[in-house]
């Protein structure tokens, strides 16, 4: 009857063991997703801050070569403005299309990805 105790003490212990060692499977494996995730978002914004300063800056040069070829540079500056203004018009009435949908397909492809080469891992 010992020896049945000890035995049952000893798979409680294991069945401890386990669910300890799965918890923290769980908790290291949705740490690396969620780092995967944070780098992937941070390379996202890095490449769209240096679109955003390289379209800045064209729409500035574009703006004093418009000025020169008006021949007044607030001129230049309002047909820059206004073009910049059409194309965020357009923009927002296809961010569906254009914007969301292509994000979110990315995200997710990213996210599920990396999902199944964990699973292709183990």
């Amino acid at each position: 009857m010992e020896q049945t105790f000890s035995k049952a003490e000893e798979l409680a212990r294991n069945i401890k063991d386990y669910i300890n060692n799965r918890v923290d499977q769980v908790k290291l494996s949705s740490a690396e997703k969620t780092a995967r995730f944070m780098a992937y978002l941070i390379a996202i914004c890095v490449v769209v801050m240096l679109a955003v300063f390289f379209i800045l800056f064209a729409a500035i040069a574009f703006s004093l070569f418009m000025g020169k070829v008006f021949g007044a540079m607030h001129w230049g500056f309002l047909l820059t403005g206004s073009l910049l203004l059409l194309l965020a018009f357009f923009l927002w009435m296809a961010r569906a299309s254009l914007l969301q949908y292509p994000i979110m397909n990315a995200l997710l492809k990213h996210l599920f990805n990396e999902e199944e080469e964990t699973d292709e891992e183990d």
